[in-house]
């Protein structure tokens, strides 16, 4: 909650409405308004800054991913004691999908709030849950791990998944990436270019290779984890009616 001092120079800035909105949104208002603005910017509508570089909210979403991956793995550990890592890897991966946060951003209203080129967003598909991630990344920065952890699975997680429902939900990427490329003949690989962390918070980057060229990278706990995400986004690229 807002200190008094803060709460007052929030009705008299000109950010008035995007604090609001958080606030709807997540129950707080932020403390680093910046950190936010930044991440509702697509590149689409960057800001150069000194040097030439273009400020927009990729390593904002950067940051997010890895911060809600972290959390959802955490959460789902401790929910399913005796489930193996097979099924957590799954679990996670329905809960952090590209489709899942681009449906969950509309659903919350992030979508509302993203600055983009309005005339080229067809050209982005993933970019409202790329925004949700971005989020999460301001979210960490402004107020650190535990409180972000307590939002994301008391306002998040709480409210709109079903993980009972969840459980019984197949979704495959994979699999329709492979069926997908063997219709079209082509060459679909998956290349593991980096590994990130040591012990328990080692990550695997896994890239999505297609006739050649790379369509999409993830990151996961699991090469099998950033397997099913980056089929995920390759997949949404070659078919973006899936969304």
């Amino acid at each position: 909650m807002a200190n008094p001092i803060h709460r007052v120079k929030i009705q008299f800035s000109t950010d008035k409405e995007i604090y609001q909105s958080i606030k709807n949104i997540f129950g707080f208002y932020p403390e680093n308004i910046f950190l936010y603005k930044l991440a509702l910017r697509h590149r689409s509508v960057a800001k150069e800054v000194a040097g030439g570089t273009m400020m927009s909210n990729e390593r904002l979403e950067y940051l997010g991913d890895a911060i809600l991956g972290a959390i959802v793995a955490d959460y789902l550990f401790m929910k399913f004691p005796l489930k193996d890592e097979g099924f957590l890897t799954d679990m996670r991966s329905k809960i952090v999908s590209r489709s899942s946060l681009n449906k969950l951003s509309q659903k919350m209203g992030i979508d509302k709030l993203v600055k983009a080129d309005k005339d080229n967003n067809k050209h982005f598909r993933s970019i409202n849950g790329d925004a949700f991630e971005a989020v999460i990344g301001a979210l960490f920065l402004d107020k650190g791990y535990d409180f972000s952890k307590k939002i994301i699975i008391k306002r998040i997680i709480g409210v709109h998944f079903d993980i009972d429902t969840l459980q019984e939900t197949e979704i495959n990427f994979k699999s329709t990436l492979l069926e997908y490329c063997q219709k079209h003949k082509l060459e679909l690989e998956y290349k593991m270019v980096k590994e990130l962390g040591v012990g328990y918070r080692k990550q695997f980057e896994v890239e999505v290779v297609v006739d050649g060229k790379t369509l999409s990278s993830s990151r996961d706990f699991s090469i099998k984890g950033a397997e099913k995400l980056a089929a995920e986004k390759a997949y949404i690229k070659l078919i973006p009616e899936v969304l």
